[in-house]
């Protein structure tokens, strides 16, 4: 039974983890840790710390790490030692460095690591997975996907400049930010061998860090996929193709939509269809987490710690690769 659990940060995201935390835990003891200034109104919660020791000393037994991506590992490496199990915002962090001890030290202590990739949760990607697996379009010689949305409407009432994506102090830009998609393409596909890539500044948004990457990823058993992404697209596009030896498989997060097309007859068919509210993917990531909790497992569908590290590793591949002019760079394994 969770009777003490934390939420670190309350921006945009962890307001949200809030509200859907106290959902799941609706007589549980809930704090907040901020650096603003703390008071008795924040919604949702039964109080709040403004400094880490504090709430390590309140010892949660569940705790959401949403601050900054260059905060996640001291505050979840401190939070796991007080006790609490984990779920840290996507990324893992801003670098790889010390997210193997912080998977080490939760490994050896028992604490369970969840990573905030929750598209692993709509079903539509679940669909799109299992049909590559049961082998509905035969060996996979291609993938392409594509990911954007303008940045100036991801959050509404929000100078986008001031938030977390525009700012590379704070670990934005698309690479990061839009990483559910690396995760996404080491679910579905597997293990990535290699990366070439290219980011930079296209656009006039103020902003100080990448508005748009294009990858090339070559994946250990076979097929190679392109990326694009970006924060300049105005009609809002998420959507993977896998083409195969006997048809084309699609899945559309935006239409919410899994397609086969079959060759024989030439059109396309849905496999699975549904516009769950946006709500719907926390929910179940919490609920996943608060499962492997009690029942002592990782669960099965979330990602884990490994997961993180794997992400954060494609980045620095990337990165690695556009300051060598795009030259195949091999990726590390992840831990």
């Amino acid at each position: 039974m969770i009777d003490r659990a934390l939420i670190a940060g309350l921006g945009s995201i962890g307001k949200r983890h809030l509200r859907l935390l106290r959902a799941a835990l609706p007589q549980a003891d809930i704090r907040v840790l901020r650096h603003a200034r703390c008071d008795d109104s924040i919604e949702y919660a039964d109080g709040c710390f403004d400094r880490l020791e504090s709430a390590c000393d309140f010892a949660p037994q569940l705790a959401i790490i949403a601050t900054p991506a260059p905060f996640h590992i001291p505050t979840a490496k401190a939070l796991a030692q007080s006790g609490a199990h984990l779920l840290v915002e996507k990324p893992i962090s801003d670098s790889v460095e010390g997210v193997a001890d912080l998977i080490g030290f939760c490994k050896t202590e028992g604490r369970a690591l969840h990573v905030g990739y929750n598209l692993r949760f709509l079903h539509t990607l679940q669909q799109f997975r299992s049909a590559l697996a049961d082998g509905r379009i035969g060996q996979v010689y291609g993938v392409r996907c594509e990911i954007g949305q303008y940045l100036p409407g991801w959050r509404s009432g929000a100078d986008y400049r001031t938030t977390v994506s525009a700012r590379r102090d704070l670990g934005g830009g698309v690479l990061l930010e839009l990483s559910h998609e690396l995760d996404m393409l080491r679910w579905v596909f597997g293990e990535v061998s290699w990366v070439s890539a290219w980011s930079g500044r296209q656009s006039a948004l103020e902003i100080d860090v990448d508005d748009t990457a294009m990858l090339q990823m070559g994946f250990a058993n076979g097929p190679v996929a392109q990326l694009g992404m970006d924060f300049l697209r105005r009609d809002t596009k998420r959507m993977c193709t896998a083409i195969g030896e006997k048809g084309s498989l699609t899945w559309d997060a935006v239409a919410g939509r899994t397609t086969l097309f079959d060759p024989e007859n030439g059109s396309w068919i849905d496999l699975r269809s549904e516009s769950p509210d946006r709500d719907f993917t926390y929910s179940a990531q919490i609920a996943a987490l608060i499962g492997a909790i009690e029942a002592n497992t990782p669960g099965d569908t979330a990602a884990q710690g490994c997961d993180g590290l794997a992400v954060m590793q494609l980045v620095e591949a990337a990165r690695l690769s556009h300051d060598q002019d795009g030259r195949r760079i091999a990726v590390g394994s992840p831990a």
